[in-house]
């Protein structure tokens, strides 16, 4: 039987012959060469050399956003014309060029023809297909709608690949700045300011309390310059560790993100809208409003929003109103609540809370340009006045000596 847990595979790099007797060559994780020779069977090849242990230096051993975005828009467009899935998938397969979502889907294939229902295949591959795409996947088969459900699928994938990309923008460009600020303070520090020092000091006066605040700080840059490049990534070595390893300390630390100013309420806008979309589809789909709830307390990436939504599980199982049990948690503001009410009285709390996930969605575009827009002569106001207080404490006494001497 072929091995399946990503941490027993090993990658090869192979040359084989396909059908037509053209050699390929590729990369592709197998256990050994047996399984090696079997998993480039079912792609139609034939092994020709492999050698094992390689690193992919391109980065193709993740499966992009991307990639399942195009996945599943092929394969909402084949099933819609009537193309049977086994052939639909084979074909998808051949066209892919990433070797190992080929082979994830030469499985699924493979489970298929053994007797599994679409949804059950993908299921056994749980870090490419997540817990809502196997249900929908499954909600679609029950209702014999799949072309539809692949459809909001793949409207829904790149909605959320759109909204993590705005999402990096709020941290990458201050990130950006800030490491170039702090570059340029090094410089400053390390090799501006000692080259005054001496100058300094042989004026034999007395030095301002700015000048010796700025050469102890000079000289702690120059003397613990590792010291300083060694902190930051320690120090967020160890919240990682920290954050792994301690349920407790994650539970704060992921609080103090939705409080972060001005950063927390884009990230909790962007939680709710994440929840409120894929609440939406699920619901849409058919699945139990608890289920929805309980699928959804996956994807939020936010422990405090999850506990929240493991609360708001547990009232409703008690008989307590959709509304009212996510009312009490006191996590969700009044937009969400006020949708949540008007769905539940019409009956289409699908779509109060899409609308919910496009107005946070807008709201989440209009706050990082605001955001990026600030950020820039926030960092020149910075950077101006670290320079300005350099030049006044190294200008300084000099200026002083000079006035002395007329």
């Amino acid at each position: 039987m072929v091995l399946r847990a990503w941490g027993e595979l090993m990658l090869f790099r192979y040359r084989a012959a396909d059908t037509q007797g053209r050699v390929q060559t590729g990369q592709l994780e197998a256990a050994n060469l047996a399984d090696l020779e079997l998993r480039l069977g079912r792609l139609g090849m034939t092994l020709i050399h492999a050698k094992g242990g390689g690193l992919d230096l391109l980065g193709r051993r993740k499966i992009s956003r991307r990639e399942l975005i195009t996945f599943t828009f092929h394969l909402e467009q084949l099933t819609r014309a009537g193309v049977p899935l086994l052939d639909g998938l084979a074909d998808l397969r051949d066209s892919l060029d990433h070797p190992v979502f080929r082979e994830v889907i030469a499985n699924v294939i493979e489970d298929i023809e053994g007797g599994s229902m679409l949804s059950q295949a993908l299921a056994a591959h749980p870090k490419v297909f997540d817990a809502i795409f196997v249900n929908l996947i499954r909600a679609g088969e029950a209702s014999g709608e799949l072309p539809v459900v692949l459809k909001s699928l793949t409207e829904s994938i790149k909605w959320q690949d759109e909204l993590i990309a705005q999402a990096k923008k709020v941290v990458m460009y201050p990130a950006f700045v800030g490491v170039l600020v702090f570059c340029v303070v090094c410089f400053l520090m390390v090799y501006l300011v000692p080259q005054l020092v001496e100058f300094i000091k042989s004026m034999k006066q007395e030095i301002p309390l700015n000048t010796r605040i700025l050469l102890w700080i000079s000289d702690f840059f120059v003397h613990f310059w590792w010291l300083i490049i060694l902190t930051p990534p320690a120090l967020f070595a160890f919240i990682h560790w920290r954050v792994k390893t301690d349920p407790a300390f994650k539970f704060r630390v992921d609080g103090w993100k939705l409080k972060i100013p001005p950063v927390g309420s884009i990230l909790h806008k962007i939680i709710l809208a994440r929840f409120a979309n894929f609440f939406a589809l699920l619901y849409g789909a058919g699945i139990p409003i608890l289920d929805c709830i309980r699928i959804t307390q996956g994807i939020v990436n936010n422990v405090v929003v999850a506990e929240a939504l493991q609360r708001v599980e547990a009232q409703i199982r008690e008989g307590q109103g959709v509304t009212a049990s996510f009312e009490r948690v006191g996590m969700f503001p009044p937009l969400v609540l006020r949708m949540l009410r008007v769905g539940e009285n019409t009956g289409q709390l699908d779509h109060a809370l899409l609308n919910v996930s496009y107005f946070y969605d807008r709201d989440v575009k209009e706050a990082i340009e605001r955001v990026q827009a600030l950020v820039e002569p926030t960092m020149t106001v910075v950077l101006g006045l670290i320079l300005a207080w350099i030049m006044s404490s190294v200008l300084g006494p000099i200026f002083d000596t000079i006035s002395k001497l007329k």
